[in-house]
């Protein structure tokens, strides 16, 4: 079942067959670095984390979707999506997105994320999505900018994460102005 498409991606629930590059990428010390997991990463893991999506849709309320992004032309896993709706706030979306390492740098980060920001408005009527950053991570506040998302709030040494006091920003854009925007 396909949730978008792009020009160069496809995007689609995590599936078995994408577990060993899904593994791979996340292993990598630089992709692992602002991720909730560590380059210790293994395919166990992986596999812990496919389970966990079993009968999960998405769209639906309350647990983490992984989606897949496919390079249209290979088929190759080049990265995911990650979204979680929330279930105590209505019309609400969390996204992330993860590239292999190999794979930054292309603009593909941009054109997975928008895919999944538009169905999120566009088909499952979401009011608002928010994405959160460690503030290191330039790449990732650049890519929430160039979609089109405002930063909301700055939380100084708010996130204890692997070992120090980390400052998150939180981005947000409102379907109003994701629509105003394509218009």
């Amino acid at each position: 079942m396909e949730i978008a498409a792009t020009e160069r991606l496809r995007l689609r629930p995590l599936q078995a067959d994408d577990l060993r590059a899904f593994a791979a990428y996340r292993s990598h010390p630089d992709v692992a670095r602002y991720q909730s997991w560590d380059p210790t990463y293994a395919m166990s893991d992986a596999e812990a984390l496919l389970a966990t999506q079993a009968g999960v849709s998405f769209g639906t309320p309350g647990a983490w979707v992984q989606v897949a992004a496919l390079d249209r032309a290979s088929g190759e896993l080049v990265g995911d999506c990650a979204v979680r709706v929330l279930a105590e706030q209505p019309a609400t979306a969390e996204v992330g997105v993860t590239l292999a390492r190999e794979r930054q740098g292309s603009g593909l980060a941009t054109e997975a994320l928008g895919a999944i920001v538009s169905t999120l408005f566009e088909v499952h009527h979401m009011h608002r999505v928010f994405g959160q950053v460690d503030e290191r991570n330039i790449a990732v506040q650049n890519l929430f900018g160039r979609l089109g998302f405002r930063c909301e709030a700055r939380q100084i040494e708010a996130d204890w994460f692997k070992g120090e006091w980390t400052t998150v920003r939180v981005y947000a854009v409102l379907e109003r102005e994701w629509q105003a925007a394509r218009d």
